[in-house]
């Protein structure tokens, strides 16, 4: 080797360690330089600023809790306890939470000396340990308080309308109503409601005992009011729960059995015709790259909600994926096997159910298995567009902003509903194809 050479190398190698030290100094100043953007493009300062972390604290809490009503009408003073403030949930004639106390001046005592008293003539007094006492009164539409114009963040104050949150509990009041908000850990009636005879009663009871209900068997009558519960809805969650299920099943068998004829067709070693093949590929194309979320759109206004609806959204995305899996598959098939068979004498079809269906099957149900449980979350999401499955009572319950127990039981069923399909599949793989250890 010349010097000439030498020098040649040694500079190659010069502009090489050049290069791979700007692409070292380069890569950290570009990632830098995006999350920059991303900061100043997303606002990320103004959306800490614009964040009420009281409001998520209360979301959160409500997740797990769940809150008792004791509303008095300022037009006829009448006054109802209820659970969520539901009729469902509403206290027998007669009866009421055991931390309400009096007739005339009705006190509702929220713990840790924070107290309410309601008072005649749609008078309301908060004793609040610290602050003192705050005194309201509703004259038509009007709310009078003694507050003055500096108060603190937790309280809310107009003519209009009160609302003060304390540790122990919320009061609202208006011109109509006086509403106390207390506060308890758990899912209150998710068992029976009220109405049911079998609330209060020990599980040692309902199994061993006598029979609460003259009528009915215990252990019968307490799943029919379980089953039955008007508050938590068990009975219409379970089949939300199996419309969801079905929905992504249908869709994605459905899809799945349209794509592997159209396969062969997209395959170039069984569809020699270059015009065939490639409008076949533009076709899967076209379907899986629109999102399963945009074709629910367009056939819902096409067809109407409903689940079907939302399965045929998952069936025409899912084609498309599928054909271009199933076709590629078959691309990689083994061409000796397919000349094995033809050399029995087989005809074109049996060529391709013996030849070659046996060399996919593993790949195709990987892929289809895999997608189900996928699917089974979008359905979810689908449902809420589509009007079926647990999506939509899901959406329901948030849009009410105050059933946040019933969106956390929601969630709770989702995540054991993919659980239990991914087991699923999982199984079903390793029955139809095997497991390797």
């Amino acid at each position: 080797m010349t010097t000439a050479d030498l020098d040649f190398v040694k500079s190659g190698a010069e502009g090489l360690i050049r290069r791979k030290r700007l692409v070292a100094l380069a890569v950290p100043v570009l990632i830098a330089v995006y999350f920059a953007y991303v900061f100043v493009a997303f606002d990320i300062p103004g959306l800490v600023k614009r964040a009420n972390w009281d409001n998520a604290v209360t979301l959160a809490s409500d997740s797990w809790s769940y809150k008792v009503h004791v509303t008095r009408s300022n037009a006829t003073g009448a006054i109802d306890y209820a659970v969520e403030g539901e009729r469902k949930g509403a206290y027998p004639e007669g009866a009421r939470p055991d931390w309400v106390t009096g007739d005339d001046v009705v006190t509702v005592d929220l713990g840790k000396g924070y107290a309410v008293r309601l008072l005649p003539a749609n008078r309301t007094e908060i004793e609040i340990p610290g602050f003192g006492l705050i005194e309201a009164q509703a004259e038509g539409r009007r709310v009078t308080t003694n507050l003055g114009e500096d108060v603190p963040d937790w309280i809310n104050a107009s003519d209009r309308r009160v609302a003060v949150t304390t540790p122990e509990g919320r009061i609202t009041m208006t011109g109509s109503k006086t509403e106390v908000f207390n506060y308890f850990p758990g899912w209150e009636l998710f068992w029976f409601t009220f109405e049911s005879p079998y609330h209060g009663q020990s599980l040692t009871r309902i199994l061993f005992g006598d029979r609460i209900d003259p009528e009915r068997a215990n252990i019968s009558g307490a799943l029919s009011d379980w089953w039955n519960n008007p508050m938590w809805r068990h009975k219409d969650v379970a089949w939300a729960i199996g419309e969801t299920i079905l929905m992504a099943f249908l869709g994605t068998m459905g899809a799945a059995l349209i794509a592997l004829p159209l396969a062969f067709l997209a395959a170039r070693r069984f569809t020699p015709f270059v015009a065939l093949r490639s409008l076949t590929r533009r076709i899967f194309d076209f379907v899986r790259g629109v999102d399963a979320l945009i074709w629910t759109v367009v056939l819902a206004r096409a067809f109407g909600p409903g689940p079907l609806t939302g399965s045929l959204a998952i069936l025409i995305t899912d084609m498309g994926t599928f054909g271009k899996i199933f076709s590629e598959a078959l691309e990689n098939v083994d061409q000796k096997q397919i000349e094995g068979v033809s050399s029995t004498g087989a005809k074109p079809l049996q060529r391709y159910r013996f030849g070659v269906i046996p060399q996919v099957v593993p790949v195709l149900l990987a892929q289809v298995l895999y997608f189900l449980e996928s699917n089974t979350r979008s359905a979810t999401i689908i449902g809420a567009i589509t009007g079926g499955g647990i999506g939509l009572m899901l959406t329901q319950a948030i849009q009410t902003q105050k059933d946040w127990e019933e969106v956390a039981y929601y969630i709770i069923l989702v995540i054991a509903m993919v659980m239990l399909m991914d087991w699923f599949s999982g199984w079903l793989r390793g029955r139809l194809i095997g497991r390797k250890d």
